[in-house]
């Protein structure tokens, strides 16, 4: 786990990269773009999503979710439960605001048939059942892995 603002900086970038991407694709095709958009169109909204993601990780979301996390009453001795209780509370932020954002991305795109609030809700239950478990079996532990190997390297060659 990161134990620097330098160290927490770089676990922010690597867990938004794997995150966005992989959200990125499937909204592609839950939104049934993924034969209509080029490749340079999906670049770029990814990179525009990333650098929302990786905004709302480092100075919001991110934040206030270690802040409730922290504040739970737990066994914080416990790495597993600090690991999990923050990883729930920023899907649960990162998907708010992400759905917020895929909300008005294809509102501007092609517009919007049912009320905000109902398509909110919609993209938003479509995004936690997937960004919960992608983060928690998949990406949360890869991102924790490569983190360490890089971090150990890092020791020992300085």
């Amino acid at each position: 786990m990161p134990s620097t603002k330098r160290e927490s900086f770089y676990f922010g970038v690597m867990m938004c990269t794997g995150m966005v991407i992989v959200m990125s694709i499937y909204n592609l095709y839950i939104s049934g773009m993924a034969g209509k958009m080029t490749i340079n169109q999906f670049f770029i909204q990814l990179l525009i999503g990333f650098a929302i993601a990786l905004l709302l990780d480092l100075f919001i979301v991110g934040p206030i979710a270690k802040k409730i996390a922290f504040s739970l009453p737990y066994d914080k001795s416990k790495k597993v439960f600090v690991v999990l209780s923050i990883s729930f509370f920023m899907v649960l932020g990162m998907v708010t605001w992400m759905s917020l954002y895929g909300l008005g991305t294809a509102y501007f795109s092609n517009g919007i048939e049912n009320s905000f609030v109902q398509n909110y809700l919609a993209i938003f239950m479509k995004n936690f059942i997937v960004a919960l478990p992608l983060q928690l079996l998949i990406m949360g532990p890869l991102v924790r892995f490569v983190f360490m190997k890089i971090k150990g390297q890092r020791k020992v060659i300085a």
